[in-house]
Order: structure tokens, then C-alpha cells, then sequence
């Protein structure tokens, strides 16, 4: 489990924060006509009521460049100011090459630019924030723009229940900025256990069984997942990485004022809440209005709550992501607003 605490500046700030949701929507009414389902059972078993998929021509790189957009205008930056894009998504427009990151980068005209995808599945936000605050860190760049973009409804099995009602589509992006104020992030913990990785996994597209045209090679390309034991893995070991990074952090858990999770099941974070030994309020909720959309689920929940007015200036926040790999990433931040 690797951790790092940051203790001086320059501190990294976000000064911007951006969404994109597909318009069409899918209730639980919508996928009971699919599968064996009921819209009780999986708002009781989950949390979720409806979620949203990408139409026609949306992609997670349209979905990306959308909220991107926003997260930039939001922080008044100059496209030409941008050092670096980073995508977190496991739904790349491509299979191999080119990056998502690249499309985004050429979309929003950020000519100056770096750009690459990360890959830690529902922990990828949290990990692409830490790569943001170490490249802030260390000086080498003043300004990143962060996006979580992921299509995850192309890649269900609507005959197999226990995952198609989970996921939904969606993007959210943050501008990640330098700054000589205090704050930013305080601290963070990076983990992960491959030996989890058959719990949450696409057996086909990749290299090992690719898929060729007209042809069957046995291994399904949606997703399968262990439901119990990805449960058992999302209510101790990222509680556990929380509560490190927040003592690394010189504080606790109960000291935090909201902690944005991945949004992947409402009676995880009821459990979560339950095993810190805090308010179930603290964990903010907002699955049930998108369902499980990976990368970008935890700043989607951060972008609500500051449209809410519940994120003010000084807030101590926690980040939680967990997700197939098995990853999980967790940090303390100081909200600066």
C-alpha cells in the first residue's frame, strides 16, 4: 500500500469543475422490461432509480471534451495555459492507440498540452489527481485538467441482472491548478491487490483473447463481476486506506466533512459509514441519480455537491475510489474554494 504525505508547496488547487451526462435516461422500469428485475428491488438492494447511456455518436471522448469544457471555462483558464490532459477511463474510444487523452487534447484546442489515459477503473479519478498533485508538486507544471469519462453501457450483458442495473455513462473533469495558498491535497494512499483481479473483469478485446471479426473466441466482452466478494474487498480495505491516509494527514475520519466515494452501490457506503464509526450523511450520494459510471462517478459527486452549496471554502474532504484491478485509491484535501 503506497502513501505520501505533502507537507509544503506549491499546492495544487481545483479552480474548476465540469460534467457531461447523456440525455437519454434509463430508469429501473426501462431495464425490468429486459431482465428479471424490479425497480423495489434494485433501489433497495442498490440505491440506484435510474442511471443515463450515451446515444447515438457519443463516445467517452465526446463525453470528455463536453466536461472538459465546462471544468475550463469554470476556471477561466486559456486553452493555451493547459500543460497536461489526463483521462481516467477503462472505455477508451479505441482499443490500443490513440489515447482518449490525445482526442480531448486536440478537441479543446490545448496545443501545448501532454496528454495520457490512466487505467485503474473506479479508482482512476482519485489516482489521476495524485498524478496531478505530484507533477504540481514538484513544480514541473501549473495547470492539468483531470477527466473521469466512461461508456460502460456498451459493455453489459443485459440477460445477466446483477450487473446491468449497476452502470451508467457519464464525465465530470476538474482544472487542477498551482497555487501559494495552503491547502489542496494533504495526504493520499494508492493500493491495489491483483490477485482480486478475476472479481471485476472483461475476459475478451485484449490481448490475451482478442476479438476478430466473425469470430467467437469464447471469452464474453461484457462484464462479469463477483458480487460478494467485490463487496467484501469495497467495505474494508479503501475504509482501511482512508483512515491511513487520514492520519497521514495529522487528522481522522470523523474530522472530515463529506467524503466523496465511488459511487457504486448506496449499501456499500452505508457499511463504510458504519465501519468508521461515522454519519452515514458524510458519504455523499448521488448514484441514484447516475448509477456506477467508474472514473467518472467520484468528481461527479463532487461537482453536485458544490452545485448544492454542501462544499465550502475550508471544508476538510476525504477521497475514496475502489474498483476492478482490484485499486484503490484514497486522499485527504483541503477545500480552498
Amino acid at each position: 500500500m503506497a502513501k505520501s504525505r505533502i507537507n509544503s508547496g506549491p499546492y495544487a488547487r481545483i479552480t474548476g469543475l465540469g460534467r457531461y451526462l447523456p440525455p437519454k435516461v434509463v430508469t429501473n422500469h426501462d431495464l425490468a422490461k429486459l431482465v428479471d428485475t424490479s425497480d423495489e428491488w434494485i433501489q433497495s438492494m442498490t440505491g440506484i432509480a435510474q442511471r443515463r447511456f450515451a446515444g447515438e455518436g457519443e463516445t467517452t471522448a465526446s463525453m470528455a471534451v463536453a466536461a472538459g469544457s465546462e471544468a475550463l471555462e469554470h476556471a477561466g483558464v486559456d486553452p493555451l495555459d493547459v500543460d497536461l490532459v489526463i483521462v481516467a477511463t477503462s472505455t477508451p474510444d479505441f482499443p490500443l492507440f490513440p489515447a482518449t487523452a490525445c482526442l480531448v487534447q486536440d478537441s479543446l484546442g490545448l496545443n501545448r498540452a501532454g496528454a495520457y489515459d490512466l487505467s485503474a477503473a473506479c479508482s482512476g479519478f482519485v489516482y489521476g489527481l495524485v498524478n496531478a498533485c505530484q507533477f504540481i508538486q514538484t513544480g514541473a507544471y501549473r495547470t492539468i485538467l483531470l477527466v473521469g469519462s466512461d461508456v460502460l453501457s456498451r459493455s453489459l450483458d443485459f440477460t445477466d441482472r446483477s450487473t446491468c442495473i449497476l452502470f451508467g455513462d457519464g464525465a465530470s473533469a476538474a482544472v487542477v491548478q498551482a497555487s501559494d495558498q495552503p491547502g489542496g491535497m494533504l495526504s493520499f494512499v494508492l493500493g491495489s491487490d491483483g490477485a482480486g483481479a478475476e472479481h471485476v473483469i472483461v475476459h475478451g478485446g485484449g490481448s490475451r483473447f482478442p476479438l476478430k471479426s466473425g469470430e467467437d473466441n469464447g471469452h464474453s466482452p461484457y462484464i462479469e463481476m463477483n458480487g460478494r466478494e467485490v463487496y467484501r474487498f469495497s467495505t474494508t480495505v479503501p475504509t482501511a486506506a482512508l483512515e491511513q491516509a487520514a492520519r497521514d494527514a495529522g487528522c481522522s475520519v470523523q474530522d472530515l466533512d463529506l467524503i466523496f466515494a465511488h459511487q457504486a452501490n448506496i449499501r456499500i457506503l452505508q457499511t463504510a459509514a458504519h465501519n468508521l464509526g461515522i454519519p452515514e450523511e458524510r458519504f455523499y450520494a448521488n448514484m441514484d441519480r447516475y448509477g456506477n459510471t467508474s472514473a467518472a462517478s467520484v468528481p461527479l459527486a463532487l461537482y453536485d455537491a458544490l452545485e448544492e452549496g454542501r462544499l465550502q471554502p475550508g471544508a476538510l474532504i476525504g477521497f475514496m475510489g475502489f474498483g476492478a484491478g482490484l485499486t484503490w485509491a484514497t486522499a485527504i484535501w483541503r477545500w480552498q474554494g
